[in-house]
């Protein structure tokens, strides 16, 4: 068992998120357990997901499955404690880690791939809004996601006057255990 969260590998920002920087001072936040058996997932002094120990959870759903994601709690100030998981993989292997989601987002970026001529002016101040996190347990890999519903100038689907938004999702941390 490993509780040594600084392990893993963290991805590169895509381009625009440091070339148009928003921030975010609070997030949203969901756990998704697959392939797991007794999947918990604490963070923010409760449990996001708590299946009981001898409970199995179903493998991925087929295709882009992420792109049903939405959080369940939201508004959480940054940072509370590092997400406490707890699972064992396919092989019953028992795992725990502590994933420390602050120190993934110490910069406080909202990652997008959007340039600021594209977007429409949706916030004011220093703060953009809330992007939604996603911590993913599959098997023996621990997944970190992010998205942001960023407003747009024009339609993303052509004829589609409801799709003036994007919600692009980036993984951004990863370890194999």
């Amino acid at each position: 068992m490993s509780l040594d969260d600084t392990q893993g590998t963290a991805a590169p920002a895509p381009a625009l998120t440091r070339q148009v920087p928003l921030h975010f001072k609070r997030h949203n936040f969901e756990a998704f357990c697959y392939d797991t058996i007794g999947c918990s997932v604490m963070y923010n002094g409760r449990y996001q997901v708590q299946k009981a120990a001898d409970e199995a959870s179903p493998p991925k759903p087929a295709g882009d499955y992420r792109e049903g994601w939405g959080s369940a709690e939201l508004g959480i100030s940054n940072f509370p404690a590092p997400a406490e998981v707890r699972w064992k993989s396919k092989d019953g292997t028992a795992h725990e880690a502590k994933v420390d989601i602050a120190q993934i987002f110490k910069d406080e970026l909202i990652w997008h791939n959007v340039p600021k001529e594209a977007m429409t002016d949706f916030y004011s101040g220093p703060v953009a809004g809330a992007p939604d996190i996603y911590l993913e347990v599959d098997d023996r890999t621990i997944n970190v996601y992010t998205a942001m519903f960023i407003p747009t100038r024009q339609p993303q689907v052509p004829g589609n006057k409801d799709s003036d938004f994007r919600k692009d999702i980036f993984l951004v941390w990863s370890r194999t255990y």
